[in-house]
């Protein structure tokens, strides 16, 4: 009996956007440059092969304004609604100042860089949406400095952005404000978050964060990454607060993917080297020809192994 696939392919509403499937193109840095020739070539791809929504690769907010204008950027919006996609750009706290580099730590900055930090988040925000972007999200997952914030094991401050948990969320939600204040009302926010980190934060504290997230205006949590207990597991908890929720880990798989959403673990589901692998996923899936989608088999040579030599990323499966 063939596979119903038609969970993954019902369309969502969020706040005027409309999402024509649940296939997420997740942030995934390429080395491609997003406003390259060659970047534009790999989002319009990916775009037409049929996914629900586009998160552009973690762009750090100092290089908007500067490098990256609202022209440039708009011929990126454009490729990716040419095909009736929305797009999303993933904004990284990261700016061409110093001490802001990929391994910031909490101690690192001080209150007037702070500052600086939560005016480039707006800056970045409202270029995205001068340039056509449906919305931004905001990294604060994977360890990475918004996270490091979150959690009392890196963050060692003792002035109003540490100690306390509401002291430890505080510049994450000032980022989404700031984000919320660049973007506009009408365009949407999401936010990037790890719901738990073993020896630092569990489930319940990430859950007092998100509520708060939500209350500041985010629009969609992306939760990463996930347990193998089940698909999206960790994502569940986050959908009480009346927002979809992005899931991930392993949802190339189709069972899988449909799991997350049947038993409403997941609004969204995120298939990340899946899609390196095929651009074609969601077209396919949804034609029923499973046994043509090129498959990733987990190697990590050619994306990751690209990705830390500086290289474009491939895959070892094209």
């Amino acid at each position: 009996m063939p596979l119903d696939v038609s969970p993954l392919f019902e369309p969502l509403h969020v706040k005027g956007h409309v999402f024509p499937n649940r296939v997420v193109m997740p942030p995934m840095a390429t080395n491609r440059g997003v406003a390259s020739p060659d970047g534009l070539d790999w989002y319009a791809e990916h775009a037409a092969g049929g996914v629900g929504l586009v998160i552009v690769e973690a762009v750090p907010v100092g290089r908007f304004g500067r490098d990256l204008s609202v022209e440039s950027l708009s011929r990126l919006a454009h490729v990716v609604h040419a095909h009736g996609v929305p797009v999303v750009m993933q904004l990284f706290p990261m700016t061409d100042r110093r001490p802001f580099d990929w391994d910031a730590k909490p101690a690192d900055l001080h209150p007037p860089q702070i500052r600086e930090l939560l005016l480039d988040f707006e800056t970045a925000s409202r270029i995205c949406a001068e340039a056509g972007f449906d919305g931004v999200e905001p990294h604060g997952a994977h360890g990475f400095l918004l996270n490091r914030f979150f959690s009392p094991k890196d963050n060692q401050r003792t002035d109003k952005f540490g100690g306390s948990p509401a002291n430890r969320m505080r510049l994450g939600l000032e980022v989404a404000k700031a984000a919320r204040r660049g973007v506009g009302e009408d365009r949407l926010l999401l936010y990037r978050h790890t719901p738990a980190q073993e020896g630092s934060y569990d489930l319940d504290e990430s859950l007092r964060f998100a509520e708060r997230l939500v209350k500041a205006g985010v629009d969609i949590l992306d939760i990463s990454p996930s347990s193998v207990k089940a698909p999206a597991d960790l994502a569940a908890p986050f959908r009480q607060f009346g927002v979809p929720v992005i899931g991930v880990g392993l949802l190339d798989e189709v069972e899988r993917a449909l799991d997350a959403l049947t038993q409403r673990r997941a609004d969204l589901v995120a298939v990340g080297r899946g899609l390196i692998a095929d651009p074609l996923w969601p077209r396919k899936v949804r034609e029923g020809r499973l046994s043509e989608i090129v498959k990733c088999v987990r190697c990590d040579e050619k994306c990751y192994g690209n990705l830390n030599k500086g290289l474009p990323i491939e895959c070892t499966q094209w």
